[in-house]
């Protein structure tokens, strides 16, 4: 007896369900588009093509196509060495004691690979790669420029350093006062006489608009105060380093040391004279030792930033460290530099009211400038990173005085300093720094902001004296890592910076979001967003639910 067929269940429904499904189906894709559209996720634009009217259509399809087949060639090629390279390294790891023929790019792929496992060791303790790239500059140097800030040129030099090159053997170490033309000409003439007792001093301005390699700065009409294209003491500091290499007798290379922002790689652009090292307002741009060529007999090194030691004030950490702005709250900081400034001077430099403490100072700078939350409310953090930015940047003019007597470094005796200033043309450094001060054309005392220094900064050398950092601080470096990687892709445009800060004006991560604590009140309420009205829970109840995973089709 035959098996009766089984009948198949019908797919056909009534008009009501069918109709109620493709509504749901349209709702549901409507709602996908909607959550698309707010992450920005938008819908690519379909190329119109050349069109017919266009002249010489048929060319440029024909050019195109030609480029088409030359990428698929291209492809194709790549395709092929890389089987060949597998091939070849099976071939070793078959036969270890055939030797290959071409080592070349094996060699290669192995150096990079080391490359790639330093950068991954240098992302996860920056602060140790920077100490071993600061020990190999110190290292394989014969010239070694220390760079001073020469509004606070003492709190700019760290004697372990210094201590580090005398030990280092016969190495050569010179003072290189930057931004010569933030600070008043009396006072550059007193910290030269006081630095020139111990070594070789050299009165510099790096130049603020070089050409890029293949491109060329945009610059605004409006230039930034103290800003200038033209460069000091390059003159005086080539015949320098040129009269010792001919002392020398081969060639020679120089090593350029300094905390962060006192201007090592804008020296070594204005020397090169383009943009060879990256450069930009924020701190700690340079990470990796750089070797830029200036001739045959001349190489300049760039080195990364000298590391703080934790150790020292609140004030040389906030004005030294490129990450203390993130590790302490930024009105700790600027309330440090605060209170080592001249509080008239303040007063008039910043055009605000007198102040009775540095919570209040900020709330008048930020009524000032315009910094303000919702509602009026003053933006004290906003205006503490501005005062901190100034005060690191390269636009505020304040000074030091330098001691009244002088007394030679603990590291220093009359020997070394002989040392240090034998195989160098003294009298002639002297008659050009005489000439640099000249003709630089600083800011006038009374415009100046008196601040006062707080001695040398001690730093680490050793990778076993930087503390273990907390889980927080991580999360922190990394993400400033990444905001300094998107900052050093874009071009750095003076001008521009140096009229945001005129003006107040910060973009959204640098002005941090109100924390709840400090919210006025309501202020949640109408922070709120409104509750959207579901219809599926009415319909739910009325019929059964619409089944994604089931095909009704």
């Amino acid at each position: 007896m035959k098996r009766p067929k089984l009948k198949k269940s019908s797919k056909r429904m009534t008009c009501h369900k069918r109709y109620k499904i493709q509504k749901k189906v349209r709702e549901h894709y409507r709602k996908l588009r909607k959550e698309a559209k707010k992450r920005g996720h938008k819908k690519p634009r379909k190329d119109p093509g050349i069109p017919n009217s266009a002249p010489f259509k048929e060319a440029l399809l024909r050019e195109a196509e030609l480029r088409k087949q030359r990428l698929e060639e291209l492809k194709q090629q790549q395709k092929l060495d890389r089987q060949k390279e597998v091939e070849k390294k099976r071939k070793l790891e078959a036969d270890p004691n055939v030797k290959p023929s071409n080592e070349g790019p094996v060699k290669e792929e192995f150096g990079q690979h080391k490359a790639k496992n330093k950068a991954k060791l240098g992302k996860q303790n920056p602060k140790k790669l920077y100490c071993q790239e600061l020990k190999k500059v110190i290292e394989i140097s014969d010239v070694v420029l220390e760079v001073l800030d020469a509004r606070d040129p003492l709190g700019c030099r760290c004697p372990q350093v210094e201590e580090a090159i005398i030990q280092g053997g016969q190495k050569k170490l010179i003072l290189v006062l930057n931004k010569s033309d933030l600070v008043p000409r009396e006072n550059l003439e007193s910290w030269l006489n006081y630095l020139e007792k111990e070594l070789p001093t050299v009165v510099f301005r790096a130049s603020t608009n070089l050409k890029d390699r293949g491109k060329m700065i945009k610059v605004k009409k409006k230039a930034a105060p103290f800003k200038s294209e033209v460069c000091f003491g390059k003159e005086s500091l080539w015949k320098l380093l040129r009269g010792f290499q001919e002392i020398y007798g081969k060639a020679i290379r120089v090593g350029v040391i300094g905390f962060p922002n006192v201007g090592k790689s804008s020296i070594i652009n204005s020397l090169k004279q383009e943009r060879t090292c990256n450069v930009g307002v924020s701190m700690g741009l340079t990470r990796n030792m750089q070797i830029v060529p200036l001739d045959k007999q001349l190489t300049v090194i760039d080195s990364p930033s000298l590391i703080v030691s934790p150790l020292n004030s609140a004030t040389v950490l906030a004005l030294r460290s490129p990450a203390s702005i993130e590790v302490i709250n930024p009105v700790e900081a600027a309330s440090a530099i605060l209170s080592q400034a001249d509080a008239r001077q303040v007063v008039l430099k910043f055009t605000v009211p007198d102040y009775k403490n540095s919570l209040e100072f900020f709330t008048l700078l930020a009524q000032r400038r315009g910094l303000h939350y919702k509602g009026g409310i003053p933006n004290v953090e906003g205006a503490a990173k501005l005062l901190w930015s100034e005060w690191t940047g390269a636009t505020l003019g304040f000074y030091c005085q330098p001691p009244t007597s002088w007394t030679p470094s603990p590291h220093f005796n009359q020997s070394i300093v002989a040392n240090m200033k034998s195989g160098f043309n003294l009298e002639e450094l002297e008659k050009n720094n005489a000439h640099s001060i000249q003709a630089i054309r600083g800011p006038r005392l009374a415009n100046s902001i008196l601040f006062k220094s707080l001695g040398l900064t001690n730093g680490i050398i050793e990778e076993n004296d930087i503390p273990e950092e907390l889980p927080k601080q991580k999360e922190r470096k990394e993400e400033q890592e990444v905001d300094e990687d998107i900052e050093s892709d874009q071009e750095c445009v003076d001008g521009e910076e140096a009229k945001k800060k005129d003006t107040g004006i910060f973009t959204s991560e640098e002005i941090r979001e109100v924390p709840p604590e400090e919210s006025r009140p309501g202020e949640q309420f109408y922070n709120q967003e409104p509750r959207p009205f579901d219809l599926s829970k009415m319909t739910e109840e009325e019929d059964d639910a619409y089944d994604f995973s089931t095909d009704y089709i």
